[in-house]
């Protein structure tokens, strides 16, 4: 049921809006800053989603969503678009945030328990939606997540295999220098190199 809101004599339409890709804080703040300047009356941002106040009027969801995706963000529309929003929110959470903490639990396993489908109906909604596979993204997340572990220096190469979920330094490493044209030693030094 659609819940209207009167500001003065004007009505507004109460939706929740999903955003895909907010990922980070920085995002609350730019689709606050797009939907306001859209005249949205804002009562609510958060991680992934909008409640927000549409005067039917003046609403432009296709100018808005424009502006959102020149900041790799967008509103989402239909139902896999919610999927694939779920599901990059696991793989960041599972590699950035908890660093794979039980490494025995397979990544495609914490997939499957937290958003309750197959890995294949997974991968194949996301592949439909996304310009790469759910492996890939989940490879170039770990990849970005191991720069971040290097940088700071608190872990072996060993200890951030393990908390990365490679069998080996060697098999981390190659796929390191794969994704990043880098051996994991030559980041390294380019890393100290452009930090002094």
């Amino acid at each position: 049921m659609d819940i209207i809101v009167y500001i003065g004599s004007v009505p507004y339409l109460r939706e929740t809006l999903r955003i895909k890709n907010m990922m980070g804080k920085c995002c609350i703040k730019v689709v606050r800053d797009i939907l306001e300047a859209n005249h949205v009356v804002v009562e609510l941002v958060e991680q992934g989603r909008a409640v927000v106040l549409i005067n039917q009027e003046s609403y432009n969801c296709a100018a808005i969503n424009r502006q959102l995706e020149t900041y790799e963000l967008g509103i989402i529309g239909s139902k896999e678009e919610m999927i694939v929003d779920d599901i990059k929110k696991a793989v960041i959470d599972l590699i950035h945030r908890m660093n794979n903490v039980n490494s025995i639990v397979q990544k495609s396993d914490y997939l499957v328990e937290k958003l309750g489908m197959s890995y294949q109906k997974m991968s194949r909604i996301f592949s439909q939606h996304e310009s790469l596979t759910l492996e890939k993204y989940i490879i170039q997340n770990k990849i970005a997540r191991i720069k971040e572990l290097i940088n700071q220096g608190e872990f072996t190469l060993s200890e951030i295999a393990y908390m990365m979920d490679y069998s080996s330094v060697h098999y981390l490493s190659n796929q390191f220098k794969k994704i990043t044209g880098l051996s994991v030693s030559d980041y390294k030094a380019e890393f100290y190199k452009s930090s002094t």
